[in-house]
C-alpha cells in the first residue's frame, strides 16, 4: 500500500524534521511504502529576517556575527533532508496545485507536529492541505497536534467537516483528543509522538559525532531558560562537567558554556547521544533525552503549566513514570536523583507497541480498539496540579493512611501510606476536585458592611464583619474555627471559645493555613454545639465533603481569595528577615491600616518591640504575592472563582466603591458580605452591623476573583526551581527585590501597550 504523508518537514527545526522522518520510517517498518508530499508553506529558512521590528533586527545582527556557523547549520539541514527523507519529485505550493495533480497514493496520512494548529498560519486559519482536502482518497491521522487548548471561536464546524472524511484519527496529546471529541463526538486515542516509534539504535545510526571529548551537560532551550538555571548550575557544580549549549535560542544560557550554532539534525542526535546530562525546555529535547537514556530535567512552557494534564510534555512523561523530571513542581526530582530506566523502557515499549498497532490498523483500514493502558493509581486522588490541599481525604481516612506533608514548594499535599491503605475509596469519594459541585442558580445578595465598634474595625482588614459573625455564634454557646498564627509564625486553623480569643483571627493572612485535625474536631463539636468555620472556599467545600451533609448548626464563611501563597515560602521569608535584622519576627499584619483602608501596609513586629512597616506591594513579600509568584498551582484554575459560592456567607473587601459612596465609612474599611444560602440569610438578620445593599455585579467589579481565577504567573516555575535548590536569601534577591529606579520610573509613565511590547521582547 502506498502512503502519501502530509506533514511539516521543511522547517529547519530539529523536531519537525525528525518527526517527519520517524513517521515515514514507522510506516515503512509496517510493510507499506511512504512518501512525503513536498508541500512547502508558511515559513522559509532564510538566515536573515524581514525587517519587522527591533527583535528581527537583533536576530539579523546576531546572524551577521555568526554567519558561517549558521550557514553550515542550514546546509546540514538541507543535506540531511535530501539524504534521509523520501520526498515527491515535485514541490507543491498550493491546495489547487495538489488538487490538479494525479497523486498515486492508496491512503493519505496527516501527521505529526502542529499541522492542525490554526494560529501558526499567516491567516490564522486551518490549512486544508493538512486535512487532505485535495483528494477524495482515504484519509487517516497519526499524532497531529492543535497546539492550543481550545479552538478559536467559530472554527469547530469547519473542523467537523474536515474530520468527517477521516477513517481513523489519533492525536498526540490529551487536549487534541478533547478538541476532536467535542467537535465530532468520536472517541480518539492519544498516541506517541512518532519520534518515539523508532528505537535508540535507529536514531544512533543517524547521529553524527559532535567531536566533543569527555562528558558534558547538554543544554537545549527553545525559550527563556530561567527555570532550568538552578539545575544547570547545580549539575555543573556537583559533577564538574562543562556545559554545552545547543542553540535553540541564540542567547547564552550560562556563562562559559560552549555554544553550538551549526548543528544539523544528525549533529543534534549526536549531541544527545554523547551527553552525560540534559537540561531542556523543548518537547523533542525531552524525547531524545529519553530515547538515549540520559538523566534529564525539562521545564514545561507556561502555557503547558496552566493545564498540565492537557500538555504533550506531561502526557508523555506521566505515561513513562517520569513526571518528576519536570522542574518547578512540588515533586520535582533533585539533580542527583537517579532514573529507573528499566521501568521507563518497559512502559515506553508498551506505549510504542500500542501506537504502532493503531497505525497498522489505520493504514490497513481495520477497526481499532484501544488497549486497557495503565491502571489508575489506588487510591485515586486529585492531580497534584489541581489539588487544593483541603485535607478532606486525610481527615476522612479511617486508617490514617493519608497524611498532609510539605512538598518542595512548601505546600501541604496528601501522602499515602500504602501499607495502611485498605482501598475503601472514601478519600476519592470526598475529593471536591474529583466530584465538582453544581453551580448555584441564584445570585447572592451583596452588601457593603461594617461593625460599629471602631476598635474592632481598626484591628480588622476591612469592615470587621467576621467578628460580628463570630460573636453571634459564641453567644449561642458555639465554637469558632479560623486561621491564626502560632508563636513560630506558622498559620494553622484553631478554635476560639471566648470573644477575647477572636483577635487572633482578625486581619488578612496571605498564606495557606494548615488544617490538621480541624475537620474531625468540628464533627465532634457539632454533636452538641453550633460552629462557625471561616476559610478559603476550597477549605469550606472540603469540610462539607468530609461531613457528607450541611448540618443546621454549622455556619460557614468563605473568603474572596486571590490565591493561597506557600506556607514554606512565607516561613522562609520570615526566617530570612529575622536573620537580616538579627532579631526574630514576633507578629505580622499583612494589611494594617496605618495609612487608611485603601493604602495597605505590611507590618512586621520584632521581639524587641521594634517594627518595619511599608506599603504592602512595595515590600518583597508583597511584590511576590501581587505577581502570584508563589501561589498554589491549583489557584490558577480555581473552580470557586465565581458568584456560585460554597459558604453560607462570603467575606472580602468591598473594593470599587466610588468616593461619594459611603465616604464616612471608607477610611475605616468596608467589608463585602455576600449572602449565599437561606441559612446565611437567617444569620445575617441577627447581626447588629451597618450595611448597604448593592447589586452583585458591583461586588464582581471590585473583586475580579468572584468572576475568574488569578492569571498564571510565567515566572512561577523558575521561582520554585530556585526555591528547591538555592538558599532563600539568593532566591529572594533574584525574584523579590525591587527593580532599579529607572525601571520603576518607566513603568509609571509608559502606557500599558508599550510595556507589554517590551515584555514580549524580553521574554524571547
Amino acid at each position: 500500500m502506498k502512503t502519501g504523508l502530509v506533514t511539516f518537514y521543511h522547517i529547519h527545526h530539529y523536531g519537525a524534521c525528525l518527526q517527519a522522518l520517524a513517521t515515514e520510517r514507522a510506516v515503512e517498518a509496517l510493510g507499506h511504502e511512504c512518501e512525503i508530499i513536498d508541500y512547502y508553506v508558511n515559513q522559509n529558512n532564510d538566515l536573515f529576517r524581514r525587517p519587522t521590528g527591533p527583535s528581527a533586527l537583533a536576530a539579523d545582527v546576531h546572524t551577521s556575527l555568526h554567519y558561517q556557523a549558521l550557514k553550515r547549520r542550514q546546509q546540514r539541514f538541507d543535506a540531511f533532508q535530501a539524504r534521509e527523507l523520501r520526498l515527491t519529485d515535485h514541490r507543491y505550493g498550493s491546495l489547487d496545485e495538489l488538487r490538479a495533480a494525479k497523486l498515486p497514493y492508496d491512503v493519505y496520512l496527516s501527521g505529526s507536529d502542529q499541522i492542525w494548529n490554526p494560529t501558526i498560519f499567516p491567516d490564522r486559519k486551518f490549512d486544508p492541505v493538512f486535512f487532505g482536502a485535495f483528494t477524495e482518497g482515504r484519509k487517516i491521522a497519526y499524532a497531529p497536534s492543535f497546539g492550543v487548548s481550545r479552538l478559536p471561536d467559530g472554527m469547530e464546524g469547519e473542523l467537523r467537516e474536515y474530520l468527517a472524511k477521516f477513517s481513523h484519527i489519533a492525536v498526540r496529546e490529551t487536549q487534541g483528543r478533547r478538541i476532536v471529541e467535542e467537535a465530532t463526538g468520536r472517541e480518539v486515542p492519544v498516541v506517541l509522538d512518532p519520534t518515539m516509534l523508532l528505537r535508540r539504535e535507529d536514531w544512533s545510526k543517524l547521529a553524527r559525532d559532535p567531536g566533543l571529548s569527555g562528558g558534558y551537560i547538554l543544554c537545549y532551550c527553545i525559550s527563556r531558560p530561567e527555570a532550568l538555571l538552578p539545575y544547570i548550575e547545580a549539575l555543573a557544580r556537583e559533577t564538574g562537567l562543562p556545559v554545552v549549549q545547543l542553540c535553540g535560542i541564540r542567547r547564552p544560557v550560562v556563562r562559559g558554556a560552549r555554544l553550538v550554532l551549526d548543528a544539523g539534525p544528525a549533529e543534534f542526535l549526536g549531541l544527545f547521544r554523547g551527553a552525560s546530562y540534559v537540561c531542556t525546555n523543548s518537547f523533542h529535547g525531552t524525547v531524545f533525552s529519553v530515547q538515549f537514556g540520559k538523566p534529564f530535567f525539562t521545564a514545561a512552557a507556561p502555557s503547558e503549566r496552566k493545564a498540565p494534564e492537557l500538555s504533550r510534555t506531561y502526557s508523555l512523561l506521566s505515561r513513562l513514570g517520569l513526571e518528576s523530571r519536570i522542574i518547578g513542581k512540588g515533586d520535582s526530582a533533585r539533580p542527583g536523583d537517579a532514573i529507573d530506566w528499566q521501568s521507563v523502557e518497559e512502559k515506553r515499549e508498551r506505549a510504542r507497541q500500542e501506537s504502532l498497532r493503531y497505525l497498522k490498523c489505520a493504514l490497513e483500514n481495520a477497526p481499532y480498539e484501544a488497549g486497557e493502558g495503565e491502571k489508575p493509581p489506588v487510591p485515586r486522588l486529585a492531580e497534584r496540579s489541581r489539588c487544593t490541599g483541603c485535607s478532606a481525604c486525610a481527615a476522612v481516612c479511617p486508617k490514617d493512611a493519608i497524611a498532609m506533608r510539605r512538598d518542595q514548594e512548601g505546600f501541604d499535599v496528601p501522602a499515602v501510606d500504602h501499607a495502611k491503605c485498605v482501598r475503601c475509596g472514601r478519600c476519592s469519594a470526598v475529593c471536591p476536585i474529583l466530584h465538582p459541585g453544581k453551580p448555584r442558580g441564584i445570585l447572592p445578595a451583596a452588601y457593603a458592611a461594617w461593625v460599629k465598634d471602631d476598635a474592632v474595625r481598626l484591628a480588622s482588614t476591612s469592615g470587621g464583619v467576621f467578628t460580628a459573625l463570630a460573636e453571634d455564634v459564641l453567644r449561642a454557646g458555639g465554637v469558632v474555627f479560623g486561621a491564626a498564627f502560632d508563636g513560630k509564625l506558622h498559620l494553622r486553623h484553631t478554635a476560639a471559645f471566648r470573644a477575647e480569643d477572636l483577635g487572633k483571627f482578625r486581619g488578612a493572612k496571605y498564606v495557606q493555613s494548615e488544617l490538621g485535625n480541624t475537620f474531625r474536631e468540628i464533627r465532634e463539636v457539632l454533636k452538641t454545639r453550633p460552629v462557625l468555620f471561616s476559610g478559603t472556599p476550597c477549605q469550606v467545600d472540603g469540610l462539607y465533603r468530609f461531613l457528607g451533609e450541611r448540618p443546621e448548626n454549622l455556619t460557614t464563611c468563605d473568603l474572596v481569595c486571590h490565591g493561597v501563597p506557600s506556607p514554606g515560602v512565607w516561613e522562609s521569608f520570615a526566617a530570612d528577615q529575622a536573620e537580616r535584622k538579627r532579631k526574630a519576627v514576633s507578629t505580622v499584619c499583612f494589611r494594617s491600616k496605618t495609612a487608611g483602608w485603601h493604602n495597605s501596609y505590611l507590618t512586621l513586629r520584632y521581639e524587641d518591640g521594634s517594627q518595619d512597616s511599608a506599603p504592602l506591594y512595595e515590600t518583597e513579600y508583597g511584590r511576590g504575592f501581587g505577581r502570584s509568584l508563589f501561589l498554589r498551582e491549583s489557584c490558577f484554575r480555581c473552580p470557586y472563582s465565581s458568584l456560585s459560592r460554597v459558604g453560607d456567607l462570603t467575606l472580602g473587601d468591598f473594593w470599587g466603591l466610588r468616593p461619594e459612596e459611603l465616604p464616612e465609612q471608607q477610611e475605616k474599611g468596608v467589608s463585602l458580605l455576600l449572602i449565599n444560602t437561606p441559612h446565611g440569610s437567617h444569620v445575617f438578620d441577627r447581626l447588629d452591623i451597618g450595611c448597604k445593599q448593592y447589586p452583585a455585579e458591583r461586588a464582581v467589579a471590585g473583586n475580579p476573583r468572584l468572576a475568574s481565577p488569578t492569571a498564571y504567573c510565567p515566572e512561577r516555575a523558575a521561582f520554585f526551581a530556585a526555591y528547591a535548590l538555592e538558599p532563600f536569601a539568593q532566591v529572594r534577591r533574584r525574584f523579590l527585590t525591587l527593580p532599579p529606579y529607572p525601571v520603576r520610573a518607566a513603568s509609571k509613565v509608559l502606557p500599558p501597550e508599550q510595556k507589554e511590547k517590551i515584555k514580549k521582547v524580553l521574554r524571547k
